[in-house]
């Protein structure tokens, strides 16, 4: 357990210096904190003006930060096993998936999305496009999957498919943490800069996408669309 101190995530600032910008890391870490119950402050810092103190905070390095009783932690992957260690049951609700597959389930697709969203020329668009809707249709498969307990060894039924609303069932945890905030991006980015939607018939990722937007722990984490579209202005290239 935590003994008694404040915790404070330190995250880029959008583009007015001030309000929450776009970074899924930030938005893990405040949906994991969230999930937990636990009352965070929030700063933003503008790294276009960066304070003389943040050197001295966590050199060398970009927020996220996580500090808690003077102790600064700058890497996202040991501040979620922090929590998930020091915020336990029966105060805190356990949120680490129960099956290993969904923790991997859609790893690559941000890659995907990124080498498709930073090129510039037209000729390796379509090779590229085709390699994003590949891991999509990965992820789509695995949240159409059902789970061992959606399966019902009576049944003659065979083509089913599976209900649950997020990646390892019917409750949020860190797996939902580290991608819903990507996939939302992507849904974001590839509609603005290349005409490109997620398409209808991956319905697996629109009932997963569709049931976090209705999460308060997600929809009130998330940056602004036009915070999320003016990071990628000058990531997302005109095609030559």
């Amino acid at each position: 357990m935590l003994a008694k101190g404040i915790l404070t995530v330190k995250c880029e600032a959008g583009g007015d210096g001030e309000s929450i910008g776009n970074c899924p890391f930030s938005q893990r870490l405040f949906m994991i904190l969230w999930l937990k119950g636990v009352i965070f402050n929030v700063t933003t810092v503008d790294l276009k003006r960066k304070p003389a103190d943040l050197q001295n905070l966590a050199p060398g390095t970009n927020p996220p930060f996580l500090t808690f009783n003077g102790e600064v932690k700058t890497d996202v992957n040991k501040i979620e096993e922090f929590l998930e260690d020091k915020l336990v049951p029966p105060r805190y609700p356990k949120l680490s998936a129960r099956y290993p597959e969904s923790n991997s389930a859609g790893n690559d697709v941000f890659a995907k999305f990124s080498a498709y969203i930073k090129n510039a020329q037209k000729d390796a668009n379509e090779s590229l496009e085709k390699a994003l809707l590949k891991a999509l249709k990965k992820l789509d498969d695995y949240l159409n999957t059902p789970l061992p307990e959606e399966i019902d060894a009576s049944s003659t039924e065979e083509d089913i498919c599976s209900k649950r609303k997020y990646l390892d069932g019917d409750y949020l945890t860190l797996a939902d943490c580290n991608l819903l905030p990507k996939l939302h991006i992507i849904k974001i980015v590839a509609l603005k800069y290349r005409n490109f939607e997620i398409p209808k018939e991956m319905t697996g990722i629109w009932r997963y996408l569709n049931n976090a937007y209705e999460r308060e722990e997600f929809v009130n984490t998330c940056p602004a669309n036009r915070e999320i579209q003016i990071a990628y202005l000058d990531v997302a290239k005109r095609m030559k």
